[in-house]
């Protein structure tokens, strides 16, 4: 296990000054009088609650680095030289290319993807606002659905309130929902998340009504945290209007003290915190027929690395009130929101949240009851994660949640624009070794010309880097797919996988890779 290096990280642009550390604390081994920093204690010094987030916030997507004894990399995939499932057992109809990689999720009103993944939530970060038109469309030519997640009303400069209190005009979400559906054909949708202050303020009636969204998707938290989203405020006015709007705002910026302290230059931000969300039976129950009574076709449920119990409830109410999906995060999350220290230290890692799912969802099914689609997430970035997840939540996982992997190709894709036009110092070598122009640079550039015409050209780039990750993705796991004989996402199975340590087939129940088919093997050889 790697040593985790606690008081100083990239993330929060600190560093250790001596060359041993403490390895609990992450301290120096020999703190100095005199020392002229930079780890965590000493910046914070200076600027205390800063420290608690990723730097320089609204800029910066973070992950958490644990190392976790067990983690999904003690997994591995099998491939066989004999069968095919659902495909003839024939080389020349049985290629890789042949594997469909489309996934369903939902009860009646159900929702095809081209690809068995899905954006995280993103909602009202900075990241997520400035970067929406790439996210958007991105996920829509790809097939696939998008997350638009919490307070992304209530943050809205432009947000009107009703006689009643609710929402009745909310340009920015306007503009999220139409982008996504400019682009989008048969597959996938929007989900638009809701947490406290969102019930209140009416999100889901403005959607659901004005916005014809059909999925609304509940929130119990996330892999990163266990509190409500937050954000920066650079502002005072901009702070006491969120506060007038509901939202808990740090420190006060209605407080005297702080007003001077912001005037004077050391108190730089406030911050916007959403209220923790508290659950019981009966009104997760009323909320989910309320929303449907509202018009959601779909109501789907979000929930984080809680531990066991929690669990337990998200899968069986999710089961009783018919949910048409259940995304369950494991930590160490992936975000540039959460306080680091608890991104890194909270939680149930996403193996092991996963392994329980399984088991609790094999033991509801035993006992005769509907077993809801579900989606594993949890630090996830390529096609091997994905068979990975299908296989051990099959045959109940459907698809793989990604966060920060989907996002990262909208970034850079956005940036390519800039460098395209001669900013920034024009393109990295990293870019100009493919070429000079959009058409040279992007794989897929001129197969989506094939099919926008002369509307390729309207395109963010930012989407097409999200088109040709999904892509790759797609076709890695064709790949991976055909090894392990599965010609359709239904046919992956837990007999796909094995365990590369006993410990992670302790926690997984997936075979130590000593045992994984050795009954068949001692058949063949005794036969």
């Amino acid at each position: 296990m790697n040593l985790q290096k606690a008081n100083a990280n990239d993330a929060l642009l600190t560093r250790n000054r001596s060359r041993d550390i403490a390895p609990q604390s992450g301290l120096c081994s020999r703190c100095l009088d005199g020392c002229k920093g930079n780890c965590d204690l000493f910046q914070a010094t200076f600027r205390g609650r800063e420290l608690l987030y990723p730097q320089p916030f609204g800029s910066v997507t973070a992950g958490a680095d644990k190392d976790y004894p067990v983690d999904y990399s003690h997994l591995n995939i099998m491939g066989y030289a004999l069968g095919a499932k659902g495909v003839a057992e024939d080389p020349d109809q049985a290629t890789f290319p042949a594997v469909s990689t489309e996934t369903v999720f939902g009860t009646t009103n159900k929702v095809k993807m081209k690809v068995p993944i899905f954006t995280g939530a993103l909602g009202s970060t900075e990241i997520a606002r400035v970067n929406w038109e790439h996210f958007a469309i991105g996920a829509a030519i790809s097939g696939i659905s998008l997350v638009c997640g919490e307070n992304v009303c209530g943050i809205d400069p432009e947000l009107e309130f009703g006689p009643d209190g609710k929402v009745a005009k909310s340009p920015e979400m306007d503009r999220r929902v139409e982008l996504y559906r400019r682009y989008r054909e048969d597959y996938g949708d929007i989900l638009v998340q809701l947490n406290v202050e969102d019930t209140r303020n009416g999100v889901a009636e403005y959607v659901l009504d004005k916005l014809n969204v059909e999925t609304i998707e509940l929130k119990w938290g996330q892999g990163a945290k266990c509190i409500g989203g937050e954000i920066k405020v650079n502002s005072l006015k901009r702070a006491i209007e969120l506060k007038k709007r509901g939202y808990i705002v740090t420190p006060d910026p209605e407080d005297a003290a702080n007003q001077a302290a912001f005037k004077a230059g050391p108190l730089k931000q406030f911050e916007r915190h959403s209220r923790l969300g508290f659950i019981d039976q009966e009104g997760f129950m009323r909320e989910v027929e309320r929303l449907r009574a509202l018009g959601a076709k779909r109501v789907t449920l979000k929930t984080g690395a809680y531990p066991i119990r929690e669990l337990a409830m998200a899968i069986r109410w999710s089961s009783d009130a018919g949910i048409d999906l259940l995304t369950i995060d494991g930590a160490p999350g992936g975000t540039g929101m959460s306080p680091w220290r608890m991104m890194t230290e909270w939680g149930v890692p996403a193996l092991h949240l996963h392994s329980m799912a399984y088991e609790l969802c094999a033991h509801l099914e035993e006992k005769g009851l509907p077993v809801p689609d579900i989606a594993f997430a949890g630090g996830f970035s390529g096609e091997d994660h994905v068979f990975k997840s299908l296989a051990l939540g099959a045959p109940y996982c459907k698809a793989v949640c990604m966060g920060r992997a989907l996002m990262i190709p909208g970034m850079v894709g956005k940036n390519a624009e800039k460098w395209l036009r001669g900013e920034d110092g024009g393109l990295p070598s990293t870019v100009s070794k493919h070429g000079f122009t959009k058409e040279e640079i992007f794989m897929n550039y001129e197969t989506l010309k094939e099919k926008y015409g002369a509307e390729v050209d309207k395109l963010p780039l930012g989407a097409i880097g999200i088109y040709n990750v999904a892509d790759k993705i797609r076709v890695g796991l064709q790949q991976l797919m055909a090894g392990s004989r599965s010609w359709g996402v239904e046919h992956i199975s837990r007999r796909d996988l094995a365990s590369l340590t006993e410990e992670c087939a302790q926690i997984t129940g997936i075979p130590f890779i000593m045992d994984a088919y050795r009954q068949e093997a001692l058949e063949i050889i005794d036969a």
